[in-house]
């Protein structure tokens, strides 16, 4: 009875809508996804969170290599020198970056950082190894960590001083080959976050003052949180010539001049997996999209003293039937009671719920419940198959309708500044508001509100009227947000 006391105590108190800061580690911890590491802004990926990231790079990766991207992966430590050599670039990282002085008690001769990001460490591999136009393309990839330290508020997956992620790496002997690589790149993260995460996004480019330090221009695909801040999802930088010149990335072109080459860099990371908790979690816990779910289904027997052999016999066959093509769980589990299981698988997330009693065996059937949206439905034993790979299908589907439908409503046209800033206190996410383009008008509205320009939307539909903040000429619809 202690035990069990102990377990209830671990359900979600905090509600969603009303303490979403409080909400969201509760999810993260008491359902088991996740637990803290031992040192500050660290997380312990547990099997659940660590699956859907295997997932998701699984499927990332064979678009890339289908594409002709191939995996490598370069040193954690990095010189100081060379990430001196990249000085636009270092200032950006400077901050955060996490220095190595000694081993063993002995002090270094030169500092090492802790990868924060791999431009410094590669690049100097790719001038030695890029010779000829012959030797371009080359478009690496690598899944590795990142160590970055500059803030002091860390939030699980959201901010973590270590993170995973890919990174990309290409190297084109023109700038227009470079360029046609972006679609291709955020085509990849953007179904991936539809098919697998259910997550919707706004694709676009960051302004000036908001893209990556040593790009040429940066863009991403944006999301808005249950709270109505933004968040940054996958990004894609077209870096141009500043790091082939920094690091002597040069070849001989087919005339035989000597040129730097173009490049590009690309990531999608585990914050993403903070996305997809927070954007189909709900009171009850997690609510896991079934193509990422580490347990896409649970049986649980509904255990009666004179019937259990028969009932577990029975749920075991519905398990074998479908443990071939779906990662199944069942919970025969005889000092739990029914309600207090349901409980618990609700809070893991999983996406569907099979339900055998003694009737249900009767009756040749048994009941499915789905997660999202609790839903039951009694499926007869010859249906199972089917009817599964249907609500599995209207799980992923529901959730995305429903992530879409919050972010298409999380948009607020604005046309001026008074009402971008009515609209910001009041109904908060992203305010889609001409602007001129000056970066001035851009860092001011940032001190008076507080938002920032999260990207400059490829989808700009009308361009109209004038300025949000100077009342000058508009040359782009921006989305403005308060972000994490």
């Amino acid at each position: 009875m202690e035990d069990k006391a102990k377990e209830k105590d671990k359900g979600i108190t905090a509600r969603k809508a009303e303490d979403f800061s409080e909400w969201y580690p509760q999810v993260l911890t008491r359902s088991g996804f996740i637990d803290y590491g031992e040192v500050s802004g660290t997380i312990v990926l547990r099997p659940s969170s660590y699956f859907a990231w295997q997932e998701i790079k699984k499927a990332v990766d064979a678009k890339f290599k289908k594409d002709g991207i191939e995996d490598a992966y370069f040193p954690l430590f990095i010189p100081d020198r060379l990430l001196m050599k990249e000085k636009e670039h270092m200032e950006g990282f400077n901050p955060e970056v996490a220095w190595v002085t000694e081993a063993g008690g002995a002090k270094f001769p030169e500092r090492l950082a802790v990868r924060p990001t791999s431009e410094t460490i590669m690049y100097v591999s790719f001038a030695k190894w890029i010779r000829s136009w012959r030797d371009l393309p080359l478009r690496y990839n690598q899944w590795n960590n990142v160590v970055r330290w500059e803030f002091k508020h860390p939030t699980p997956f959201i901010r973590t001083r270590e993170f995973l992620w890919n990174e990309g790496h290409s190297v084109f002997a023109t700038k227009e080959e470079a360029e046609k690589e972006r679609d291709v790149i955020l085509g990849i993260y953007e179904r991936l976050l539809k098919d697998y995460l259910a997550l919707p996004g706004i694709i676009g480019m960051k302004s000036d003052n908001e893209k990556f330090a040593g790009a040429l221009s940066s863009f991403s695909i944006e999301h808005v949180m249950p709270d109505g801040f933004a968040l940054q999802g996958p990004d894609f930088h077209l870096d141009g010539q500043n790091f082939a010149k920094a690091f002597d990335i040069k070849f001989l072109n087919k005339d035989g001049a000597t040129e730097y080459a173009w490049q590009n860099t690309f990531a999608i990371t585990t914050r993403e997996l903070g996305v997809m908790v927070a954007m189909h979690g709900d009171d009850k816990g997690l609510v896991l999209p079934p193509r990422v779910a580490y347990v896409q289904i649970v049986i649980v027997p509904i255990l009666k003293t004179d019937a259990s052999a028969a009932v577990i016999e029975f749920a075991g066959k519905v398990e074998q039937r479908l443990s071939d093509k779906y990662r199944v769980r069942l919970d025969s589990r005889e000092e739990y009671t029914p309600g207090f299981k349901f409980n618990e698988w609700e809070m893991k997330g999983v996406p569907l719920r099979i339900e055998v009693g003694p009737r249900d065996m009767a009756k040749g059937v048994v009941v499915c419940a789905r997660r999202d949206t609790g839903a039951k439905e009694e499926v007869k034993l010859e249906d199972l198959e089917t009817a599964v790979a249907r609500l599995l299908d209207e799980v992923h589907e529901s959730l995305y309708s429903k992530a879409k439908k919050f972010l298409d409503d999380s948009v607020h046209a604005v046309r001026d500044y008074p009402e971008f800033k009515k609209t910001l206190d009041e109904k908060k996410g992203i305010m889609h508001a001409p602007w001129c383009g000056d970066t001035k008008c851009e860092l001011d509205i940032k001190a008076e509100t507080g938002a920032k320009i999260t990207n400059i939307p490829f989808d700009q539909g009308r361009l109209e009227g004038n300025c949000v903040r100077c009342g000058k000429q508009a040359k782009y619809m921006a989305n403005f947000a308060r972000s994490y």
